[in-house]
């Protein structure tokens, strides 16, 4: 028998996929749990990941007219009472601080000093507390609508978590914005939905679905929300950014009224928007392999390393000059409007190490330069899209001037690969029978990846989304706008599960 082809992570995704990503995270030194149960430390080239997501975002909110603002993260419990659904829907998922300051308990410890008037509530999401200023910043139609985000984190107590997938406490952005008609608001709903699916699709090279959400699966306290939905490579789906139409629910919580002109005191219609850290989750099931982290060019915190090879050299010296020249030339040209990064590894660790570090960490080009490639004047240039062992030589003038090509070419072949996935694993299923051994694997005991899209009618029944959710684990990821790239999106139909009418298909999943 031949033996299996070794990769650098261990197990592989066909394995043991869960395990698989823990192995890419930490291989990559992305981020680790923290000493706080159920929190993560990100690490610097996680961080910087994030960085290039937040200011991509960022620029593409200030284009819309939108402007940053930041927000306490306390919140007082009586706001959060104030709109019943809200609460009912974060109850559980609440950090609450009863007690103020420390002091000696007389035994070598500290205790609480004093008991708070009022519990507040570590952050869960800042709809309330946000309202509470709109409600003092709008007086006048003249001053709507008010479009505003912030950058934070937040805290939802959560018992199983998986590292950027789901913790404690993660980092995200909330849009938050008021207007002065319900179709307004609608508009700028469905506008930020439209911005995070260019962002994913553009930049994270991620396809996604756009649609809304069941009743059963809104945001506690909104009118409609609607999501992206992403399909990761053990064909499960993630909900990547969620675009919330609040209608008037939290305008009447916070008193958010301002004077129309006709002289009328009246109500806002408000929005709520955010995506958060679990973009990078997404962006490694979307993309790595069984050799660690893929990184999309356009978030890479580094575009090109450059790995000198002097252990056989006869002037180690004049390598590196070559290798620090090159840095330069490369940093002088621009990819996707911005300077190309460029690392240069002098680390004193041996040359397969630092190969193998790169590999796993996802950097998008690999240069390795070496007395011979000097004397030719060229580089040995490997992808991290192609496998590790395809490498080519290449003119070092010819990878200068091509560089921004090949960094758009692996952006794109990415985003090809991923929708390729979506398409081979996405059905249209039109039997219960058919949809249940769909989503049943081989292996009830250790479920092998399986399964996928199921496009399908439903008649809007919950009793039966949550029998489904019960006896499979499958839920409906959302109802897909009429455009969506998907395959039986054909109108009104029966559903397959009861024989009753049915509006459109919807799109089911396993997810995260």
């Amino acid at each position: 028998m031949s033996k299996q082809p070794k990769t650098a992570i261990t197990p592989t995704r066909a394995e043991d996929y869960p395990k698989w990503y823990q192995q890419v995270v930490r291989a990559a030194d992305l981020a680790e749990t923290s000493a706080v149960r159920g929190c993560m430390v990100i690490k610097p080239w996680g961080y910087a990941i994030w960085e290039n997501i937040q200011k991509s975002l960022d620029k593409m909110f200030k284009d819309t007219g939108h402007r940053n603002a930041y927000f306490p993260l306390f919140i007082p419990k009586s706001f959060l009472e104030k709109e019943a659904e809200h609460v009912e829907g974060f109850a559980k998922e609440c950090a609450v601080v009863t007690h103020h300051r420390l002091e000696d308990d007389g035994q070598g410890g500290l205790k609480p000093a004093g008991e708070l008037e009022e519990p507040l509530v570590v952050r869960p999401t800042s709809e309330t507390i946000i309202g509470h200023s709109f409600a003092k910043w709008i007086e006048s139609y003249r001053d709507l609508p008010l479009l505003i985000n912030q950058w934070a984190n937040v805290v939802r107590w959560e018992l199983r978590t998986r590292l950027f997938l789901r913790t404690t406490e993660f980092l995200w952005q909330e849009g938050h914005t008021a207007h002065a008609t319900d179709t307004e608001a609608i508009e700028e709903t469905e506008k930020m939905l439209a911005v995070y699916a260019d962002f994913a699709e553009n930049f994270m090279a991620m396809p996604v679905i756009c649609g809304e959400k069941t009743a059963g699966e809104r945001f506690p306290g909104a009118i409609n929300t609607y999501a992206i939905e992403a399909m990761m490579q053990d064909r499960k789906a993630l909900q990547a950014g969620t675009s919330h139409f609040l209608g008037q629910n939290f305008a009447k919580a916070q008193d958010i009224m301002y004077l129309d002109k006709e002289g009328e005191r009246v109500h806002a219609w408000t929005t709520s928007w955010g995506v958060s850290t679990r973009l990078i989750g997404g962006l490694i099931m979307t993309h790595s392999d069984d050799d660690g982290l893929i990184l999309p060019p356009k978030l890479a915190p580094a575009h090109v390393v450059i790995i000198p090879i002097t252990f056989k050299a006869d002037d180690p010296d004049a390598v590196l000059d070559y290798c620090a020249k090159l840095r330069d030339e490369l940093k002088n040209q621009t990819y996707a409007g911005h300077p190309i990064e460029v690392e240069l590894d002098t680390r004193d660790i041996k040359g397969g190490d630092k190969v193998w570090s790169w590999i796993k960490n996802g950097i998008p080009v690999r240069l390795e330069v070496g007395p011979r490639d000097m004397a030719s004047d060229s580089v040995f240039m490997a992808r991290r899209d192609k496998p590790h062992k395809e490498k080519k030589g290449v003119a070092r003038a010819e990878f200068i001037a091509s560089v921004s090509s090949i960094l758009e070419e692996m952006q794109q072949n990415l985003f090809d690969r991923a929708k390729t996935h979506r398409t081979e694993h996405t059905r249209v299923i039109n039997a219960k029978d058919k949809f249940y051994k769909f989503f049943t694997p081989k292996n009830a005991e250790q479920p092998e990846i399986h399964a996928g899209f199921a496009v399908s009618h439903w008649c809007g029944d919950e009793a039966i989304a949550d029998q489904i959710q019960k006896d499979l684990g499958v839920t409906i990821r959302c109802i897909p706008q009429p455009n969506a790239d998907l395959p039986g999106l054909d109108g009104p139909g029966k559903c397959i599960f009861t024989g009753k009418d049915s509006p459109t298909r919807v799109l089911w999943a396993k997810s995260y």
